[in-house]
């Protein structure tokens, strides 16, 4: 039986299989949580996104899409970039941010691992509501875990930044 989670802290330093990195679409780094990222993960985080650049994702990744790295520096093993869409840009589509947790998930059990952390991915920068955010991925997570009950992922993690988005992760999971 898996199980689902929400903690406030630092993604970087979260001990779980894979770290969810909510990327841009050109895998290269940027701010937020993708910054910090690539920060704690050092350069060879940069090295890998540029050959997937170079290689399987010429014009960057898609929206809602996933692909892996290895974590280098970071406690975990794997880095799962997943680009969200941005509601300033008008990408107010909600199959989009579903599709950011599921592809990830679906990337996580490729790679046989246990455990996932997750950010609130579009509820930074990219101006989702964060109670959207939060609905979406537990349902979105939930939905896929029992769905797939053969896959090897135990534990979610969703790894949030402050108590205001904590409290809301915590609402759904509560009342899902």
């Amino acid at each position: 039986m898996s199980s689902t989670s929400v903690e406030i802290g630092d993604l970087t330093r979260v001990e779980a299989d894979a770290v969810v990195n909510a990327a841009n679409s050109t895998l290269l780094g940027g701010g937020g949580v993708d910054g910090a990222i690539h920060a704690a993960a050092g350069p060879r985080l940069l090295e890998a996104c540029r050959r997937l650049r170079n290689t399987t994702h010429p014009g960057g990744l898609d929206i809602g899409d996933a692909v892996a790295t290895p974590a280098f520096n970071l406690p975990a093993s794997w880095v799962i970039h997943t680009v969200g869409p941005n509601l300033h840009r008008g990408q107010d589509d909600p199959a989009l941010l579903a599709s950011c947790f599921a592809r990830s998930l679906d990337v996580a059990a490729e790679l046989d691992v246990r455990s996932v952390a997750f950010p609130a991915v579009s509820a930074g920068a990219y101006g989702w509501p964060v109670p959207d955010v939060a609905r979406i991925a537990v349902m979105t997570t939930r939905g896929w875990l029992a769905q797939h009950h053969e896959a090897s992922i135990q534990q979610v993690r969703f790894v949030v930044v402050d108590e205001r988005i904590r409290d809301a992760f915590d609402a759904v999971l509560r009342a899902a």
